[in-house]
């Protein structure tokens, strides 16, 4: 049974369809936005329950996007996806408060159960992250 709505943020629309297809047969409804604008209206006015959404998303605040968005959007579960494995981008998106870690390398293997672990309330990182808890 496919549950979740998600809303997939990222600047590549090959990316985001890529994406979109891997997910589809998975959740309820996936939504695409490819700007900060799109973004923050999708939010505001799809009740969504899951964001994906890409770490270089660019915003207009200088702070980095997670905290932006789980400042302002406490509410919805995010995952934010990068290219970066190392510790200190790792640790300053966790210490924001987002659910979910996934490296865009790993994204066809761990999205989907990333996307299940926050819906049920957990958090999820790509095993691949350089870390070391």
């Amino acid at each position: 049974m496919r549950q979740g709505r998600v809303i997939l943020a990222d600047t590549h629309p090959n990316v985001l369809g890529g994406i979109r297809r891997l997910l589809e047969a998975e959740v309820e409804t996936v939504l695409m936005v490819t700007d900060e604008i799109s973004l923050r209206h999708a939010l505001e006015h799809i009740n969504s329950d899951v964001l994906v959404a890409d770490l270089s998303l660019p915003v207009s605040t200088k702070t980095n996007i997670a905290r932006e968005l789980k400042k302002n959007y406490p509410r919805i579960k995010i995952i934010i996806l990068s290219i970066h494995d190392d510790s200190s981008v790792f640790e300053e998106v966790m210490a924001s408060g987002i659910e979910g870690f996934v490296l865009k390398r790993r994204a066809a293997i761990d999205l989907i159960p990333a996307i299940r672990e926050v819906l049920r309330g957990n958090k999820y990182i790509s095993p691949d992250v350089n870390w070391g808890p």
